[in-house]
C-alpha cells in the first residue's frame, strides 16, 4: 500500500512539473501548429482513413470471406533463409499464396536476406503485403547490418525533439530500403514504476510531456517518410510489475488516473495522426471491472480506443503468442476474442492458420458480423493504399549495403549518444577520472547478470588505451576468491569503475543481480578511500541508482550499444560535457 502512495505522489508531482516542461517546449509547439493544424498532413490517419475510395470499395467486394480474415493476419519469420526445403518457409510460402496472411513482421536475422525474403513474399501474394517489424532502437534491434539507435529513454535524456525526428526519419528510410513497411514504435508507456520488467529505457521516462514531446517527434519522423509508426501499448504498460511475455501485468489505475496519466500520450498521438495503436495484453480492472486482457476487452479496443477517443487508424495486437495471452492451446479463443474486441490486426499467432479458421469459422456462425470484418479490411487497404504498395512492394537489393546504415545514420547516432548520456551525481567531483600518475592503476569491475564474455570488449580495449586498467568480471557465477580478488584489487585500486550492463530488472520486477552481487557492490565504498574516484557506469537501465545509493558518482547511457560505450569512455576522459537530463525520477537525484 506503501508503494502505491508512492507512486501516486509521483504521479502528482510528475502532472505538475508537466505543465513547466511543457513552456520548454513552447517554441516548438507553436512553431508547428503556426504552419500546420495536428491531423492535417497527408500522412496523417485523419486523412488516410476517412477517404471514400472507389477502387479499395471495389477490391473489398471482390475478396471472399477467407481472403479479408487473411488480411488482418501478421505472421512472422526469422530474416534468415534455411533453404527451400526448410518446413518453416515452405508453410509460410503457402499461407502467402493462398491468402490466409496480409503481412509479416521479421523477428532476427539480416538486413539483406531480410530483403531477399521481402521480394519472395510479395511476389507470390495475391496482395500486396504488410511487411514489419519492432525497430524501437531502429532497424538494427532486429536485423544487423543497419544502424544501432538508441532506446527511447537515451533519446528522451537530450530533451531534444529535433535529434528524434532525425532518428525516426534514418529509421524509416532503413526500413524502406529493405522493404519494411511498419515500425511497432515507439513506446508511450510512462515508466511511472522502477520495478517494471518489460518497458524501463524503452520508455520515454515518467513525465507526460517530455513523452508527448518526444513521441510526436517520432512519429512525424516516421509517417513523413512513409512508414507506419505504431503508439504501444494502450492503455499503458508503465507502471506493472510483470512482463506480460511471462505471464499477465495488472494495472491498479482508475478512469480518473489513466485519463490524467497514461491515456494522456495517446491522446496526443491521435491528435496528432498516428496511424497504428497497438493494445498490450494487460488486466485493467478498474476499468473493465474484470481481469480480461485489454487486447481481447471491447471496452477498451472498441468503446475506450476506437468510439471515445476516436481513433480512426489501425488498432493492433501485441504478439499473440506472449504468456499473457497464449497458454499452448487456446489459438482459436483468443483469435476470435481479439477480433470481437474490435482488433484490426493480429500480430503473431502461435498457429496463423488455425487462428484463421477459428475466425472464418466464428463470422459464418455470426459470433463476428460481416460489417466488422470488412471495415477493419477497408482500414487495412487504406494504409496498404497510402503506402502505394501496388507499385512499391520490391525492393532493389543491389542497393541494401549501401542503405541500410550510411554513415550519416552511425554520426546521428554517436550525436545522440553523446547528448544523452547523463551525469546524475556527482557529488565529489570524480569525473573527469583523473589519477595522480599515468602508470596508477584503475580497477573497473564489469558488474553483469549473466555470463557473457563477448560483452564489453570494445569497451574494455577502450578504457586500455586511456588508462592503466585492471578488468575483472563479476556475475552470477562469481565464486568467493573471484569476490575476494575483486576486494583485494579494489583497495590497491588509484580508482574503481564499476560498469554495469544490466539493461532492466527481471521478469518479476526484481534485481537481476545475486545477493552476493549486491553486497560487494554495496561494500565497495568502505573499501575504496573516500579521496579515491568510484564511479558507477550503467550501460543500461538509470534505476540501478535506487539500489545503490552509497556511490557518490553515477553516470548513465541507458544502453550498451558501441556508441554509448564510446561515449561513456570519452565522459570519464573529460572529452564531452554531461548534457543529458534524466527522463525518469530517480532517489537523491535532482538532475
Amino acid at each position: 500500500m506503501a508503494g502505491n502512495k508512492h507512486r501516486m505522489n509521483i504521479v502528482s508531482r510528475l502532472l505538475l512539473s508537466g505543465f513547466f516542461f511543457i513552456l520548454l517546449f513552447l517554441p516548438i509547439t507553436l512553431k508547428v501548429s503556426a504552419a500546420v493544424k495536428p491531423g492535417t498532413e497527408e500522412w496523417c490517419a485523419q486523412q488516410i482513413f476517412s477517404r471514400q475510395e472507389s477502387r479499395i470499395e471495389e477490391k473489398l467486394l471482390g475478396m471472399s470471406l477467407s481472403e479479408k480474415v487473411g488480411q488482418m493476419l501478421i505472421a512472422e519469420t526469422e530474416a534468415q533463409f534455411n533453404g527451400h526445403e526448410n518446413k518453416g518457409y515452405q508453410l509460410l510460402s503457402r499461407l502467402v499464396q493462398e491468402g490466409k496472411i496480409g503481412g509479416i513482421m521479421f523477428l532476427k536475422g539480416e538486413a539483406l536476406k531480410a530483403a531477399m525474403l521481402a521480394n519472395h513474399f510479395q511476389s507470390i501474394a495475391p496482395y500486396p503485403l504488410l511487411m514489419s517489424a519492432d525497430m524501437e532502437r531502429g532497424v538494427a534491434m532486429r536485423l544487423s547490418g543497419a544502424t544501432e539507435f538508441l532506446p527511447n529513454m537515451a533519446v528522451a535524456a537530450t530533451r531534444s525533439p529535433e535529434l528524434a525526428t532525425d532518428m525516426a526519419e534514418a529509421v524509416a528510410e532503413e526500413a524502406k530500403a529493405i522493404g519494411l513497411h511498419q515500425n511497432y514504435a515507439p513506446t508511450l508507456d510512462l515508466n511511472i514504476n522502477p520495478l517494471n520488467p518489460i518497458i524501463n529505457t524503452r520508455s520515454f521516462g515518467d513525465n507526460v510531456a517530455l513523452t508527448i514531446a518526444m513521441s510526436s517527434a517520432i512519429i512525424e519522423g516516421l509517417q513523413s517518410k512513409g512508414v507506419i509508426a505504431t503508439a504501444k501499448h494502450f492503455p499503458g504498460h508503465g507502471d506493472v510489475t510483470v512482463d506480460s511475455h511471462l505471464a499477465l501485468p495488472v494495472l491498479q489505475a482508475d478512469r480518473q488516473r489513466l485519463d490524467e496519466y497514461e491515456l494522456q500520450p495517446f491522446k496526443a498521438a491521435i491528435q496528432q495522426g498516428v496511424i497504428s495503436i497497438m493494445i498490450g495484453h494487460l488486466a485493467v480492472p478498474k476499468l473493465t471491472g474484470s481481469m480480461e486482457p485489454a487486447s481481447l476487452s471491447k471496452a477498451i479496443v472498441t468503446d475506450l480506443l476506437r468510439n471515445e477517443l476516436g481513433f480512426q487508424g489501425l488498432i493492433i495486437t501485441d504478439a499473440l503468442n506472449m504468456k499473457a495471452l497464449y497458454n499452448g492451446q487456446n489459438v482459436p479463443e483468443i483469435s476470435v476474442k481479439a477480433v470481437q474486441a474490435g482488433n484490426d490486426l493480429l500480430l503473431f499467432s502461435p498457429d496463423p492458420e488455425l487462428a484463421h479458421s477459428s475466425i472464418v469459422k466464428a463470422v459464418e456462425k455470426g459470433y463476428i458480423p460481416i460489417e466488422q470484418i470488412n471495415a477493419s479490411v477497408r482500414r487495412i487497404l487504406q494504409a496498404k493504399g497510402w503506402l502505394e504498395l501496388e507499385h512499391r512492394k520490391l525492393v532493389n537489393l543491389n542497393r541494401i549495403r549501401d542503405n541500410a546504415s550510411p554513415e550519416s545514420h552511425r554520426a546521428l547516432a554517436r550525436k545522440i549518444s553523446a547528448r544523452s548520456i547523463t551525469l546524475a551525481k556527482d557529488t565529489n567531483h570524480f569525473i573527469p577520472l583523473k589519477t595522480a600518475e599515468p602508470a596508477e592503476s584503475i580497477l573497473n569491475i564489469m558488474l553483469q547478470d549473466k555470463i557473457d564474455n563477448e560483452a564489453g570488449k570494445e569497451y574494455t580495449s577502450n578504457l586500455d588505451r586511456n588508462y592503466t586498467v585492471q578488468h575483472i568480471r563479476i556475475n552470477p557465477d562469481t565464486d568467493p576468491a573471484g569476490y575476494a580478488k575483486a576486494a583485494e584489487l579494489a583497495m590497491r585500486a588509484s580508482a574503481v569503475i564499476v560498469t554495469s550492463y544490466i539493461q532492466k530488472l527481471s521478469g518479476s520486477g526484481t534485481l537481476k543481480l545475486t545477493e552476493k552481487q549486491q553486497q560487494f557492490i554495496h561494500s565497495l565504498p568502505g573499501m575504496v578511500p573516500k579521496e579515491k574516484p568510484l564511479i558507477f557506469v550503467s550501460l543500461g537501465t538509470p534505476y540501478l541508482i535506487n539500489y545503490f545509493p552509497e556511490i557518490s558518482t553515477y553516470l548513465c547511457t541507458y544502453s550498451s550499444s558501441t556508441a554509448s560505450e564510446e561515449t561513456a569512455v570519452e565522459m570519464l576522459r573529460g572529452k564531452i560535457k554531461p548534457v543529458g537530463l534524466l527522463p525518469v525520477t530517480l532517489q537523491g537525484c535532482s538532475n
